[in-house]
């Protein structure tokens, strides 16, 4: 009777393991394992290596005909995890944003000295405050238009937020949302229907 309830237990362990990983979505192989930063942030390797001088991020990221955004992230966030394990697994996905955006990533709790627009030095700490950034993963998409972003809080510039986690459609759409500038006619939520209803 032990084997036999040993064997059905197993079982059981073995089809919600299987059940679990099935609806996760992609996974990487052990090769493609994340990697992360000094400060414990899985990063991508085509991120931003930046000055931490946003306006001049903001200048080259035009310069090479990009959208500029900020991940913001902490350490040991689950959400941060599954953006870059499920969304940006996606190949579809990843070409997009690595084409058309020029993606700096900062961390939520951090200490390192950035310039924001307006001049003002502050750690990332300090300037998540600043912005109203509480949440993490939080994605900040900014203007391109370099010339009104001089000398304004980048709260100012910014034209669209992901505030916390986004499956892959929504996620998707959002990026697509930014770069065809729909934020200068219609709420993203009014994209999104026009594009499922499409």
């Amino acid at each position: 009777m032990a084997d036999t309830f040993l064997s059905r237990r197993r079982f059981q362990q073995l089809a919600l393991a299987g059940l679990a990983s099935a609806s996760i979505g992609p996974r990487l192989s052990l090769a493609d394992e994340l990697k992360l930063n000094d400060d414990g942030l899985i990063y991508q390797p085509w991120f931003l290596d930046s000055f931490l001088i946003l306006q001049e991020d903001l200048d080259e990221a035009k310069a090479q005909d990009k959208r500029f955004a900020i991940f913001w992230e902490l350490k040991g966030c689950p959400y941060c995890k599954e953006t870059h394990r499920v969304n940006l697994a996606k190949p579809e996905i990843l070409d997009f944003v690595k084409s058309n955006f020029s993606v700096l990533q900062l961390n939520i709790i951090g200490s390192k000295i950035v310039t924001d627009f307006d001049g003002e030095e502050l750690s990332e700490r300090d300037l998540a405050r600043k912005w109203g950034v509480k949440f993490t993963p939080t994605i900040q998409f900014f203007t391109d238009d370099v010339a009104s972003a001089k000398e304004k809080s980048g709260r100012k510039s910014e034209v669209a937020r992901i505030p916390g986690y986004f499956k892959p459609n929504h996620f998707d759409a959002m990026f697509r949302y930014v770069y065809d500038k729909a934020y200068e006619k219609q709420k993203f939520h009014e994209y999104l229907r026009a594009k499922t209803s499409g």
